[in-house]
């Protein structure tokens, strides 16, 4: 009888580890193939870069001749060298001021307390939602005054930018606030300063959030076209890659310029991707470390 029983649990055992390993194979399978999907339209966009035969859209996938000829018409047919330096240059501003100005914000509302701090936090919390094509029109008109648009419309960009970065406050307030609040007032007890604190035991402690905020600040010029567009037009010496690449999308010029626009793409995704794959470790850490609500 007990020989009995545990041959059944032993086959239950059995069938239980198989039932987990079939599940689990389902879902790698499941996963590849989604990623398969994912990378797909990149994998394409690479192929037609290099594809050399027509500059116009095809119906087959592999191209029938390889070569740079898109890339050498790139350089030297069009300003995209310019535009590529522009969002570089508004890129790494971007990064700089909105890693200050995010920190800085987060640090008060995660360490201070003074009347009005939980309706100012609501406040930029439900600012935040509103879309932000709401304020262009007002944007292009001050800016417009200023003479912030066309050539030094990268100026105007940063601004807008940086201005607006202090409402995404949310990640690094919940980083912050898993520091125990006992090592600052240590540091306050030996007589250092709220800036001396702030400056030489939390943001030391804070890396990942701190590469988090500098990849969120970089990467946003890359991808932005709608503002941009309100900025910048015509063939302005302060396009950025987005409104410029997006001239040659017209009707009368996409047949002439489709295989060239691949080409562009791929340029402009290496420095993103390339900061993205040597930061991600942190970029992970600092969103898990955020999650936490203080």
């Amino acid at each position: 009888m007990r020989k009995h029983t545990s041959d059944t649990i032993q086959k239950t055992g059995l069938g239980a580890k198989a039932s987990r390993r079939l599940s689990n194979a389902v879902v790698y399978v499941i996963l590849v193939l989604i990623t398969l999907i994912w990378l797909f339209p990149f994998f394409g966009i690479v192929l037609e870069s290099f594809r050399v035969e027509t500059p116009a859209q095809v119906s087959y996938l592999w191209p029938k001749e390889f070569g740079f000829d898109n890339y050498i018409r790139l350089f030297k047919e069009t300003d995209f060298f310019r535009w590529f330096i522009n969002t570089g240059i508004m890129g790494v501003c971007t990064a700089v001021f909105q890693t200050f100005f995010v920190l800085s914000m987060s640090y008060v509302l995660s360490r201070l307390r003074f009347k009005g701090r939980r309706g100012l936090m609501n406040f930029m919390l439900i600012l935040g939602m509103f879309p932000g094509f709401l304020t262009m029109i007002l944007i292009y008109k001050v800016f417009s005054d200023f003479g912030l648009t066309m050539n030094m419309a990268p100026v105007g960009l940063i601004l807008v930018y940086c201005a607006s970065s202090g409402m995404s406050y949310y990640v690094s307030k919940g980083f912050f606030d898993t520091i125990p609040k006992s090592l600052d007032e240590a540091a306050r007890v030996d007589g250092a300063t709220r800036f001396q604190v702030f400056h030489k035991l939390i943001l030391p402690l804070s890396k990942p959030i701190v590469i988090y905020t500098v990849l969120m600040g970089f990467m946003a010029p890359w991808g932005d076209f709608m503002l941009a567009s309100y900025l910048i037009h015509e063939n302005s010496a302060g396009m950025n890659v987005a409104v410029g690449m997006f001239e040659w999308l017209s009707r009368t010029n996409v047949n002439l310029n489709y295989t060239m626009f691949c080409a562009a793409g791929v340029i402009v995704a290496i420095p993103v991707t390339a900061v993205f794959l040597a930061l991600q470790k942190y970029y992970v850490e600092g969103v898990t470390g955020g999650a936490v609500k203080g």
